[in-house]
C-alpha cells in the first residue's frame, strides 16, 4: 500500500488525540502500513468546533502539514447524489458525514473511520 492516499475522518483524529500512546492509534497504525492521509475540510472543521481552548495548539501542530481537500461543487454534486440515494433507503446520515463521505467518493479515495455504522451505508464508499 506504499503511498496509497486515504481520507481519515474525524473519529480517528480524535483517537489519535486522546491515546497516551499515539503510537497506539489507528492513525499510526495506517502509516505505518504505507498510507498517506489526507482530511475533508469538514473534518478541519469539526476539529476546530470541538476542540477546547488548550488542544487548539496540538491541532494547530497536527494539520499544519496535513493535506485538506476542499468541500467544492464536485463535492456537494457527489453529496447530493449520496443522499438521495439514501434518503430512497429511509438510511440518512449526519450531514457534516456525508460531506465527508463526499469527498472521499469524488476524490476516488479509500476511507477510514471508526464509525463505520453509518458510513458503511454509502454505496462507492471503500
Amino acid at each position: 500500500m506504499a503511498d496509497k492516499i486515504i481520507l481519515v475522518d474525524t473519529s480517528i483524529l480524535i483517537d489519535l488525540f486522546r491515546k497516551t500512546n499515539k503510537a497506539n492509534s489507528v492513525l499510526i497504525s495506517l502509516v505505518r502500513r504505507g498510507y498517506l492521509f489526507s482530511i475533508s475540510a469538514v473534518t478541519e472543521y469539526e476539529i476546530y468546533t470541538g476542540a477546547a481552548l488548550g488542544q487548539v495548539d496540538f491541532w494547530n501542530s497536527f494539520l499544519e502539514n496535513t493535506i485538506v481537500l476542499p468541500f467544492d461543487k464536485s463535492v456537494a454534486k457527489t453529496a447530493v447524489e449520496i443522499n438521495r440515494a439514501l434518503k430512497k433507503k429511509r438510511k440518512l446520515i449526519d450531514t457534516a458525514d456525508l460531506f465527508i463521505a463526499a469527498t472521499a467518493v469524488t476524490n476516488n479515495l479509500l476511507f477510514a473511520t471508526l464509525n463505520r455504522k453509518h458510513f458503511e451505508r454509502i454505496e462507492g464508499l471503500v
